[in-house]
């Protein structure tokens, strides 16, 4: 296999079935991203195999490979769904401004396992308060209106931003209950929502990690096309099975990442 055109990427000197094994993860990924948010934690460690790849370049490149899938899926949602912007878009701006500022002056100030314990106990409890409310976020009933919906939607995108700036993992998953919690959207609605957010702080991120000259661009375009055709399908059938399945794959999310967490806390990661 030609691995030329990835030259400086680290892959150009990679076994072909490495790169297969990076496509059908970016793909999973996508796929994941599109539906609940979460697929870094399986592409990320796949991306770490790859022989010289440093951490802070397999993040900023897993970071583009995110923003081609989670383009191609919030236009699959927009156009299926038809989120509305008036509380989308203000959540995404303050998002991108929280993660791109507050949060990375923390997370360079401040260890990611600080914040860990804090972020296991609050994903118990937000599995505990859905399996509780069996019916939540079937339908989208908003519990408020006006300026409280919209002030609750711009606090909801400053502190999902925060957070994502800081640490990452689980950031849409946070997102969507947050929206089907708060604000009283349907699993469906809000994930089509989280899209948009998630594609905010994604640019962010990036347009951060490239003016450090962190990410491999030949690597992340194969991640991005892979992310692209697994964020396509799982965008369309988020829609085609509604929120009932959104909601059985968040379950299944958040407790991967409960797992993930835990043991980095219990190995000292």
């Amino acid at each position: 296999m030609d691995l030329s055109f990835l030259a400086g990427s680290g892959l150009d000197s990679a076994v072909p079935g490495l790169v297969v094994l990076l496509v059908l993860t970016g793909f999973a990924a996508g796929f994941i991203d599109a539906v609940v948010g979460g697929g870094g934690l399986l592409q990320l460690p796949v991306t770490l195999l790859i022989a010289g790849i440093t951490p802070v370049q397999a993040l900023a490149t897993n970071k583009m490979g995110s923003v081609f899938g989670t383009t191609t899926s919030a236009v699959t949602f927009y156009r299926r769904v038809h989120p509305d912007l008036r509380t989308a878009l203000p959540m995404a701006v303050v998002a991108l401004v929280a993660s791109g500022g507050a949060g990375a002056a923390v997370a360079a100030a401040l260890p990611a396992a600080v914040f860990k314990p804090i972020i296991v106990v609050a994903l118990i409890a937000v599995l505990v308060f859905t399996v509780a409310k069996p019916s939540m976020g079937q339908l989208t009933a908003l519990r408020h209106t006006g300026a409280r919906h919209y002030g609750l939607a711009v606090a909801l995108g400053a502190l999902i931003g925060f957070y994502d700036g800081v640490m990452g993992p689980g950031t849409g998953s946070f997102l969507i209950i947050g929206l089907v919690s708060l604000l009283g959207y349907s699993f469906l609605a809000a994930s089509a929502k989280a899209k948009i957010v998630n594609l905010a702080t994604n640019i962010g991120a990036i347009a951060v990690f490239a003016a450090h000259g962190s990410v491999l661009w030949g690597l992340g375009l194969v991640l991005g096309l892979s992310n692209m055709a697994g964020g396509h399908l799982g965008a369309r059938t988020a829609v085609a099975r509604g929120s009932a399945f959104i909601r059985v794959v968040f379950f299944t999310v958040v407790t991967v990442l409960i797992a993930k967490l835990g043991w980095d806390i219990l190995t000292g990661r």
